[in-house]
């Protein structure tokens, strides 16, 4: 064999090379369209958590809504697709997604560095503040209060709460639970711990309950975002996108002006 047909050779074979990698290229990227099947079959499938209000739950009138639930809503809506809920606990929702029975997690999840790992997040749909509760008679006033041996903390189990108290109050004894923020508030409104650690939200359980406090300070500030599969990339572009129009004309303002920043919604679904 000669060398110049040698070089032809290598250079056909080469050619073909990146034909053939282009090839599985474009079929991966095609198959991996996680928006495109979502247009094709005409709904939008989402997990939720069973128990979180105001973000998803289950109202007087026996209607799923929340905050993450009707920015779900719209989002189906704007792309004239049906709606699907999924509900999960809320260590149920990231191996959920993963196996495939949802496209996306609509939810108050922090996207940190190992959730991250697995997920494709959006940009942040809005803001959480950390806080620490304790019941009305208790002698502590600040979330540092809290940093003591004897001291139980109550968390939602899989959170970032559960983080927190974990980093922030190392003396303190932290016990997770499963079922939601309305299973941590019980267990401290019972007296089965101490204190809990929640978000902004929790101070709906401060006035349904009647004996509880939140404590002074802010232990963290956390962007909370939607998330998809690894490599949904289309739609994590879109969900990005969609942030950015609904923030322009003021309608993501406005669902959080009445589900997350007051309690507007009490008096409408509790």
């Amino acid at each position: 064999m000669t060398s110049s047909f040698s070089s032809r050779l290598s250079g056909v074979a080469a050619g073909l090379a990146v034909v053939v990698a282009a090839w599985f290229a474009t079929t991966s990227v095609t198959k991996a369209d996680e928006m495109d099947d979502i247009l094709k079959k005409g709904e939008l499938v989402v997990a939720v958590q069973t128990q979180g209000p105001p973000v998803s739950f289950v109202d007087k009138k026996g209607e799923r809504t929340g905050l993450a639930v009707e920015i779900a809503k719209q989002m189906a809506a704007d792309l004239g697709v049906k709606v699907v809920f999924q509900d999960y606990d809320w260590k149920g929702l990231i191996p959920a997604l993963l196996a495939g029975k949802a496209d996306m997690i609509a939810g108050d999840m922090t996207p940190t560095p190992q959730r991250a790992s697995q997920l494709l997040f959006s940009r942040p749909m809005f803001f959480n503040d950390t806080l620490a509760f304790a019941s009305k008679d208790s002698q502590f006033k600040t979330w540092q209060d809290l940093n003591k041996e004897g001291v139980t903390v109550a968390a939602l189990q899989g959170s970032t709460y559960a983080d927190a108290v974990s980093k922030y109050l190392p003396k303190a004894t932290l016990k997770v639970f499963s079922g939601g923020g309305p299973a941590v508030a019980q267990t401290l409104t019972m007296g089965r711990v101490d204190a809990m650690v929640g978000g902004q939200d929790y101070n709906s359980y401060v006035r349904q309950f009647g004996n509880l406090k939140p404590l002074e300070g802010t232990m963290t500030r956390e962007p909370l975002a939607f998330a998809t599969r690894p490599n949904a990339f289309h739609l994590k572009m879109w969900l990005d996108n969609y942030v950015e129009l609904k923030t322009a004309d003021n309608s993501l303002q406005s669902l959080l002006a009445y589900w997350w920043t007051s309690d507007a919604w009490e008096k409408d679904h509790k």
